[in-house]
């Protein structure tokens, strides 16, 4: 879902964070304003990061529209419930049906639950998430910012922050996980926002579409 501006809290926190930093500032009077854009929660919203993971924002929209067709599909008991072949037949390889299972199976027996995850704790909530076979680090930090409006979460594993923040900032080459984390220290507490604008730059940049704006691979440079 997109909305055309933040809401007023964001704005605010994102007002504050680009006092702070110059190259942050210059990227709305560069790229437009910021859309808002937002993910389901509960399952929906992590079934979605498990379809596009490792293949192309385009790719992962249209198997995605494919798996919501299915009846059931987008909540746990209709997942489960349905054959291997008919998610296969929706374009989802087999580790992913694998890794949709287990998804479904942690929120049937409670090692997921949507609300429990909105009320943990960052880090609590990503470990929780990471726990879940072909879930990692990065599908959690995605679900915390775009699905729980998490504002100090930071992805430092996708690729195409690393290439925004190294090009917003005249790096040499793409700093690494660590390294842009590092980076991201001077973002606190608002680095969500950061993330957020950075993604905004690349679009802007390359002309491509980010990866919040349809599932999308892990850890990847958006194609």
């Amino acid at each position: 879902m997109d909305f055309p501006h933040p809401p007023r809290p964001a704005r605010d926190a994102l007002d504050r964070l680009t006092a702070r930093d110059p190259d942050l500032a210059a990227i709305e009077m560069r790229a437009g304003p910021l859309p808002w854009r937002v993910r389901p929660d509960g399952f929906p919203g992590l079934l979605a990061a498990i379809v596009g993971q490792q293949i192309s924002n385009q790719a992962a929209g249209a198997i995605w529209r494919r798996l919501r067709a299915l009846p059931g599909a987008d909540q746990p008991e209709g997942l489960l419930a349905l054959p291997d072949e008919a998610l296969r037949g929706a374009g989802l390889s087999r580790p992913k049906v694998a890794h949709a299972r287990a998804l479904a199976a942690a929120f049937l027996d409670g090692a997921l639950d949507t609300a429990r995850l909105a009320a943990m704790e960052d880090e609590a909530a990503i470990a929780a998430i990471a726990a879940v076979r072909g879930l990692g680090r990065w599908t959690a930090e995605v679900y915390l910012l775009f699905a729980l409006g998490r504002e100090d979460v930071f992805p430092a594993g996708d690729l195409a922050l690393a290439a925004a923040a190294a090009h917003l900032k005249g790096l040499e080459a793409r700093p690494a996980p660590a390294a842009l984390r590092g980076l991201a220290e001077a973002w606190r507490p608002s680095r969500a926002l950061a993330a957020r604008l950075l993604w905004h730059h690349w679009r802007h940049v390359t002309g491509r579409p980010a990866m919040d704006e349809v599932p999308a691979g892990q850890g990847r440079v958006p194609a």
